[in-house]
């Protein structure tokens, strides 16, 4: 009854968006006014992010059963959001009432991938493991459609889309799917990794692929196997500052996440967040520049905050790796071509064959067009050879084959908690309450 109550109210009260282009010179404004449940911040930034938008700015509060967001965002060149049909797609979008959509339980942000199969991988990380997999499929007359690989302390785990070379639909025969399992678990399994490798074929359904890659990798273990891993790439990003403390005169838990800037961060952080069932009841965001602060006051969904030193050990270990995976120094590669049978793995032999380890990797194919971007080092984990550089771009095409040179800077200074804007500056007087009642008047 509680639940149908709750679904009522969100009903009666649906999201309300104000997107404003008048009050910042720099950055598009947007306002999101709804009911909170448990993923609705998620939900918000979810689809923030998968429309490429950059969240410079946010300020969070969801007190007393409703949720109000303000987001400075600007596009992937560092502009405000001017084009319309952009803007109405975001309205849109942020608007829809979500109560159709499976439960936190399951995905926020939903994609079907009803014509496709999905593959879910797990397993011990080593040079050459993706152009391996690769070309056991494309053996096995699969093409792959998307997918995603991250690696992290020599574990790795991908979500990959495939269809039948023939009929470009999703996989329905039950004897060549188990034939796909059985030879790519081979793949998977090593001398070192014979027990945690996993691979799962999941149902046709609703998923979004980079929560389940979050998912995935805090159901391993990594952290107490690397020592059995035979060999470890040093990944050599910056690390980032996370503390946990409490707030207990308002009976809070404080989180602050300092790290380099980058894509996706507050996504990575807030899903983190959320699949541990925390609640954020309010948060400041800053980025935009070389540093990104984050401040988050929490509770368990239970109501209550972190109880013991061990849990707090938990979060922050948890927030450190999830925001690690995705920041790492390195080179970029981005294949942009007409797609073909064998492109992918030919691609990646070449970068198995040049010594290259792959860290992340984004393949994409759509309506003919290939869109692979590999994030990549030598088999050290150190920077790859300029010359190494030239001879894959002679043998894959100077033209479709482009570089961006990634470097996080390790010495950045912290700024002090005098000058930077907080909660805990905010919290003890009504400077954020008369901002956000300021904003949704």
């Amino acid at each position: 009854m509680d639940d149908e109550f709750a679904k009522l109210i969100r009903r009666i009260n649906p999201p309300r968006v104000v997107i404003d282009n008048e009050s910042c010179d720099d950055a598009t404004i947007i306002k999101v006014d709804s009911v909170k449940k448990h993923g609705t911040l998620l939900h918000v930034v979810q689809i923030l992010t998968d429309m490429n938008l950059v969240i410079v700015k946010g300020y969070i509060s969801s007190d007393a059963g409703w949720f109000m967001d303000v987001f400075n965002v600007v596009d992937c060149n560092r502009k405000k959001i001017m084009d319309q049909e952009v803007i109405s797609d975001i309205q849109t979008k942020l608007e829809s009432n979500d109560d159709s959509t499976p439960s936190v339980q399951g995905m926020v942000g939903m994609v079907p991938y009803e014509e496709y199969t999905c593959i879910e991988l797990t397993g011990a990380d080593r040079t050459g493991l993706l152009s391996e997999v690769c070309a056991v499929l494309a053996d096995l007359h699969c093409s792959v459609v998307s997918a995603e690989l991250w690696t992290h302390k020599a574990r790795a785990a991908a979500v990959v889309h495939i269809t039948d070379y023939s009929t470009g639909c999703a996989i329905g025969d039950s004897k060549h799917l188990s034939t796909i399992k059985e030879r790519l678990c081979n793949v998977l399994r090593s001398n070192y990794d014979t027990k945690t490798a996993k691979l799962t074929v999941s149902p046709p359904g609703l998923a979004h692929r980079e929560r389940r890659l979050h998912q995935m990798f805090a159901d391993q273990d990594y952290e107490k196997t690397e020592g059995s891993i035979a060999r470890v790439v040093q990944d050599k990003s910056s690390n980032p500052l996370v503390t946990v403390s409490d707030r207990t005169e308002k009976g809070y838990t404080v989180i602050t996440v300092r790290s380099d800037d980058r894509p996706k961060l507050l996504f990575d952080t807030i899903c983190t967040l959320t699949d541990m069932q925390y609640v954020v009841f309010h948060g400041v965001v800053r980025g935009g520049t070389d540093e990104a602060y984050q401040e988050y006051y929490v509770r368990c969904v239970d109501g209550v905050p972190v109880q013991s030193e061990a849990e707090r050990q938990r979060i922050t270990q948890r927030l450190e790796t999830a925001i690690e995976r995705r920041s790492s120094e390195g080179l970029e590669l981005e294949l942009c071509a007409e797609d073909r049978i064998g492109l992918l793995p030919n691609i990646t032999r070449i970068l198995r064959e040049n010594n290259l380890y792959i860290k992340r990797a984004e393949i994409s194919s759509k309506g003919g067009k290939a869109r692979h971007t590999f994030c990549v080092t030598d088999v050290s984990g150190d920077e790859v050879d300029p010359t190494i550089v030239d001879s894959i771009r002679q043998q894959i095409g100077k033209d479709v084959l482009h570089v961006k040179w990634n470097s996080n800077c390790s010495d950045k200074q912290q700024q002090g908690s005098s000058s930077a804007l907080t909660l805990g500056n905010l919290f003890g007087n009504r400077s954020f309450s008369s901002f956000l009642i300021g904003s949704y008047s």
